[in-house]
């Protein structure tokens, strides 16, 4: 029968305290140095001028003749608070045609599996001078394909069928890389920005953050009749 002195195995529990707080070390440098790697590559992907509230290829839903006041909506064609806020957007575009731009910029969120297909599938349409109608398609059918796990963009090309759009231009929009490029500038400006979720609106370059829809009216009413 062997014995183990005290000291041996005070000696052993050390020992095997170094390896356990060398292994977590080792699995903390490597998780810094992933997330370093991973900040590197998408602050390199962005571009320098990244943080614009609207630049010059913004998609703009209406533009207003005597304009006033433009309000930017960073969106994802599939949140559900998009949605919520789509009717109440397309009531104040009539109420302010006349003195208020409304602009829209893309901000599909990661965690949705279509939110990036959408987009592309807006843009791609936009690019036939169908933005609008194919924005509204997307809110109006939400509800059909959201929170799937599945690849929906078959889907989203019914839609442009059914806009009558030239279906070779679109599929060829789709598969071309500039088109998500697109999508992602919206992206990175989003982020440079501090956007952190969909939606988030800017009024005349401001973040706007009502407390009701009523204070959301009335601070638009304010800056469109300035």
């Amino acid at each position: 029968m062997s014995t183990t002195s005290p000291t041996t195995g005070r000696r052993k529990s050390s020992q095997a305290k170094i390896i356990v707080w060398v292994v977590l070390a080792a699995v903390v440098a490597a998780a810094v140095i992933a997330f370093l790697v991973a900040r590197s590559n998408s602050t390199a992907a962005a571009p320098e001028d990244a943080g614009q509230v609207v630049r010059e290829n913004s998609r703009v839903l209406s533009k207003a003749p005597d304009e006033q006041a433009v309000l930017v909506e960073f969106l994802d064609y599939e949140c559900e608070s998009c949605r919520a806020a789509y009717p109440f957007i397309e009531e104040l575009r009539g109420e302010y045609a006349d003195t208020v731009t409304f602009v829209h910029r893309y901000f599909p969120l990661p965690g949705h599996r279509n939110s990036m297909n959408a987009a592309v599938a807006v843009e791609a349409a936009a690019q036939q001078g169908a933005y609008e109608p194919m924005y509204q398609r997307m809110y109006e059918t939400q509800t059909e394909w959201g929170e799937s796990g599945e690849d929906k963009s078959a889907v989203f090309r019914g839609f442009a069928e059914d806009l009558g759009l030239d279906m070779a231009a679109f599929d060829a929009a789709v598969a071309d890389p500039a088109t998500q490029e697109r999508v992602e500038l919206d992206v990175a400006d989003g982020q440079a920005l501090g956007v952190g979720g969909t939606p988030t609106f800017y009024l005349d370059g401001e973040v706007l953050n009502p407390e009701s829809l009523e204070g959301f009216r009335a601070e638009v009413e304010a800056a469109a009749t300035d």
